[in-house]
């Protein structure tokens, strides 16, 4: 934990902005893992528990990797990049990238056919569903305004 605080979470203002960032964050990662394992992928036929807890559980996954990937866009390496675009899309892919080896290392013992193609589509898919939040959060970061933190 001291390596995530040292990377400057703890300097993170939880302002109009993280809270706005955080949350629509969260709903859109979690729409598009729903639309992706749900309608296209069929997966939620699959599971061989209750419905519910995949929602429950899922959801507060998802409200946890949309304030890791906002505490990584806030980090001090990535206030080198200017551009809260492209710091958006970096912090999206450096986020979806590990969340696709956490996952491929937990599962992978209940997953025992997976392809090359299989493992490769997962992890440009987890990129993208985090980089799309990313790039949200960098839009919510320029446009929202918190005027509690301005100069007077």
């Amino acid at each position: 934990m001291s390596f995530f605080f040292k990377f400057g979470a703890r300097n993170m203002k939880l302002n109009t902005r993280f809270f706005a960032s955080w949350i629509l964050g969260s709903i859109l990662m979690y729409a598009l893992f729903y639309t992706w394992h749900g309608i296209f992928l069929n997966d939620f036929l699959k599971i061989s528990f209750p419905f519910t807890w995949l929602i429950i559980f899922t959801s507060i996954a998802y409200v946890t990797i949309s304030f890791v990937l906002y505490a990584v866009y806030e980090s001090k390496p990535m206030k080198n990049i200017y551009n809260f675009f492209v710091r958006g899309i970096i912090s999206g892919v450096l986020v979806g990238f590990i969340i696709f080896v956490v996952s491929t290392v937990v599962t992978i013992s209940i997953s025992r056919n997976l392809s090359a193609q299989h493992l490769m589509l997962d992890c440009v898919w987890q990129m993208l569903e985090q980089t799309i939040g990313g790039l949200l959060l960098a839009v919510v970061k320029v446009f929202v305004v918190d005027h509690r933190h301005e100069e007077a």
